[in-house]
Formats: structure tokens, sequence, C-alpha cells
């Protein structure tokens, strides 16, 4: 993760043998395949946050939650992160499973402005702290449910449980 006045940016490396993807239509249920999700909280001593799920396609799924689904909440997919950048690079053959593929990997810049439309995040500056996770969820052939591995552990199957997250500290170029 770096940062500068105007994004965040964020990059993953995905190991995965056979890369797959599906869906194409943006604010997909993107966890449906394979995909990388990353997790904000930029007001910390809110319940708010948003979400952000991307697949091999770089197709992606955006969405605000007013607070947690266990406390009631729904998302809002009506919320979409102006400005927003990415670019999916696949190490193989996307959607050709008789081939072994290294993976793929995400670049995003996500807009320090995408949140004003829902609530009022003022711009970081070093020593702001949000809370944030990212996970990876992958299916694997004959297996009803999907694996999901996440940066900051949380002792529970859910990713909705933001004060269990990890926390960005926005620093000064050292």
């Amino acid at each position: 993760m770096l940062w500068d006045d105007k994004y965040l940016y964020i990059a993953a490396e995905i190991e995965e043998p056979d890369v797959k993807a599906t869906l194409t239509t943006h604010d997909s249920v993107i966890f449906k395949d394979n995909d990388f999700e990353v997790f904000i909280k930029p007001l910390p001593k809110t319940e708010s946050y948003y979400e952000l799920e991307i697949n091999a396609l770089n197709t992606s799924w955006d969405l605000f939650l007013a607070k947690p689904y266990s406390e009631g909440a729904k998302a809002d997919n009506s919320w979409n992160i102006d400005g927003l950048k990415t670019a999916v690079a696949v190490q193989g053959t996307l959607n050709r499973s008789v081939d072994r593929d290294r993976g793929w990997t995400v670049e995003i810049a996500y807009p320090l402005t995408a949140f004003q439309s829902r609530q009022p995040v003022p711009s970081p500056r070093p020593g702001t702290q949000w809370r944030i996770n990212f996970s990876r969820v992958e299916w694997t052939p004959g297996n009803p449910r999907e694996d999901n591995w996440v940066w900051s552990p949380q002792g529970v199957i859910n990713m909705h449980v933001p004060d269990q997250w990890g926390y960005l500290r926005f620093t000064a170029t050292p």
C-alpha cells in the first residue's frame, strides 16, 4: 500500500494454479468468482465501512454498509467509487484449465474522495489511522463452500467485523 494526496494505492499478487473468472457486469456479486476484496473503514469511530471486490476479469463490485450485516444492515450497491482505477494481469491463461497458471495480480488506485457521497471523510495526513482488511476468496472444484484468506485474522469466519480488522496508519515518506 502507498498513498498520495489523491489516492490510496493497493496491489496484490494472487497465486492460483487455474485462473478463472466469469462475471463481467459491474456490481455483480463478485465473490461468486475467485476474487480479491478490500474493506475500508476510514472513520474508525463510526459503524459504517466500504467494500470493493474484484475478479481476474477486472470486474468490480463496490458497496457501502452503514453498519455490519450482523446489526441488520443491507448493502448499498448504489454507491460507486468515482474515479477508481484498477488493473489486472493474469500470469497464465484465463479460463483454460488444461494448463497450469501462476496466478494474477491486481492494482487499485482508490480515490481518497470516494467516500464523500456517503459521509464526510477528511483527507488523510501523516498520523491518520483507518481500519482495513483484505480477503481472498477461492472456490475449489468439488467444494460447495469457498475458502477465504485474510490479511488481518479476525477470530471468526466473517469479514464484516470491522473492529477486528487491521490498522492502516498513514505516514510521511521515510
